[in-house]
């Protein structure tokens, strides 16, 4: 029999994790875009990046048909935060447009998965990419990044936030996905996390 599952965080009730998301507000509006293969995913960061960011939405699919309503929302300069030839650093992006706060489209999902949600949504294609600063450290120990500083989505959210929103600072967010992934690494025990993702920070 499945266990009783929390409807707002959607962990075991007894792993409830709602405690600890808090509620941010920010300037920048964020639009989570969630490939559906996510959804049941162990650690689903996107949920607990929409959970704890008032001015958000999280949405799941592979093609959204109200895409152009939801990217083209008066007062905002619309970016997706995407690697690519053209892409540009997100602070400069946000510094040239400065007198609107920014909408950032947030694809949620494998590389893979990702360029899949671009390349059945050409609106989504065709909007202004932005990276994150070079050199970033992820704290996602339980999975392997498929390339030098790739970030989970809500540390990619984090980042962004306070990159272009500072001295704001959200690491609240981050609260419960360490939380999560210290859950995760107990109930494998040490020894296998070890074994599977090498050495465990202790200081963290």
């Amino acid at each position: 029999m499945p266990r009783a599952q929390c409807p707002r965080c959607t962990r075991p009730i007894e792993r409830c994790l709602c405690a600890l998301i808090p509620c941010l507000a920010s300037r920048t509006r964020v639009l989570i875009l969630q490939h559906p293969s996510e959804v049941r995913h162990a650690l689903n960061t996107a949920r607990l990046a929409a959970l704890g960011l008032s001015n958000s939405e999280l949405l799941v699919g592979e093609v959204f048909e109200s895409l152009a309503a939801l990217i083209q929302q008066p007062g905002y300069r619309t970016c997706l935060l995407f690697p690519g030839e053209q892409a540009q650093a997100l602070l400069a992006f946000a510094e040239q447009h400065s007198e609107l706060p920014l909408l950032l489209v947030v694809p949620d999902g494998t590389w893979r998965k990702a360029r899949k949600l671009l390349h059945l949504n050409p609106l989504l294609a065709a909007l202004p990419k932005v990276v994150l600063p070079a050199g970033l450290q992820s704290r996602y120990r339980l999975r392997k990044a498929p390339m030098p500083g790739a970030l989970s989505t809500i540390e990619a959210i984090v980042t962004a936030l306070n990159t272009v929103e500072a001295p704001a600072c959200f690491d609240a967010l981050l609260k419960p996905f360490e939380v999560l992934i210290e859950g995760q690494i107990k109930a494998m025990g040490e020894q296998t996390f070890q074994r599977n993702h090498g050495k465990s920070d202790a200081s963290s």
